[in-house]
């Protein structure tokens, strides 16, 4: 490849064996456009980087990690390797149409816009596949504003949020802010580093038909919500607002947004008592945060339950 390619493709990949080739060959598959694959292989214990050496093509490109560095930090490292005028996130497990790219980049072009969101299908393990959000609503938003992507990304109002939304960033405005995943989460880099570039001036288009196709894996550590990764978000969130001045909307999304994350900690940790049959700990949680109480009957707390084994109704704690 000579020049620097329209758009490099970063994928982080642990333990990727079975599904790093569907998003390498998704990604290959790029129509319109240039492209460049990075696969930053996080110290896996399987054939990942065996597998991507294997490709007989100058487009992919292996970088191996000599010590994990956790989803950010193996994404940040993708950063510095990429040579493309645009960064296309992508996770070793999912994939992109063939003309996700190109459309992503000209929408973003004609906005002048930074940035470029758009529509996702979901793919369960049995094959099952749905839009991930509404896109008329999407058509409606036409631009993703700070207010309104953390207001998205409250705690319990929905199954999703736009924090799964892969963006698609000009690699010279992340240069030119300093942008990165913030390595200490393994869960909402993706989120914050959004919200971070939106807080910093950049410019979001949102194109609202599907072009990423999110695939659904039992274990995956997007869909496991525990303590310590409450911890780490409530964390991340007071370093985000001590970089950045927020305006009147955007602060009362924050305020709304860490009420949420408040009221998740207390929910899983009324979980925890209860399995553990604390009950004297589960008073003073259920006493301290009432919210908490609610949150077991509602539709997404039955979900949470799912997630951490919490027992189903009617069925009494191991």
């Amino acid at each position: 490849m000579t020049g620097n390619p329209d758009a490099s493709f970063v994928v982080a990949a642990y333990n990727a064996a079975d599904t790093i080739e569907r998003a390498i060959d998704s990604a290959l598959a790029q129509t319109g456009v240039s492209v460049e694959v990075v696969v930053i292989d996080d110290c896996s214990r399987d054939r990942t980087a065996e597998i991507v050496e294997a490709y007989g093509d100058n487009r992919v490109r292996l970088v191996r990690l000599e010590e994990n560095r956790g989803p950010g930090g193996a994404r940040n490292a993708g950063l510095d390797a990429a040579r493309g005028d645009w960064i296309v996130i992508l996770d070793s497990d999912d994939r992109v149409a063939p003309d996700r790219t190109r459309r992503m980049i000209a929408r973003a072009k004609a906005a002048q816009a930074q940035i470029a969101v758009d529509n996702i299908d979901v793919v369960t393990q049995g094959g099952h596949r749905r839009r991930m959000f509404d896109g008329k609503r999407l058509a409606a938003l036409s631009i993703l504003t700070l207010p309104a992507f953390i207001n998205s990304n409250v705690l319990f109002r929905s199954e999703h949020n736009f924090g799964y939304m892969k963006p698609v960033f000009e690699r010279r405005f992340l240069r030119q802010q300093a942008l990165r995943f913030d390595e200490t989460l393994a869960i909402g880099e993706d989120y914050l580093l959004l919200a971070t570039a939106l807080a910093r001036g950049g410019r979001c288009v949102i194109e609202p038909e599907a072009g990423y196709v999110y695939h659904i894996r039992d274990g995956s550590i997007s869909r496991v919500l525990k303590l310590p990764h409450i911890d780490a978000m409530q964390a991340g969130d007071i370093r985000f607002l001590e970089g950045h001045r927020l305006d009147k909307a955007a602060m009362a999304a924050q305020r709304r947004r860490t009420r949420s994350i408040e009221e998740a900690r207390s929910f899983l940790t009324l979980v925890e008592q209860i399995k553990t049959r604390s009950f004297s700990g589960a008073l003073e949680t259920a006493w301290r945060n009432p919210a908490a109480v609610r949150h077991l009957r509602m539709p997404i707390a039955a979900r949470l339950r799912r997630l951490v084994n919490f027992p189903a109704a009617g069925r009494r704690a191991a």
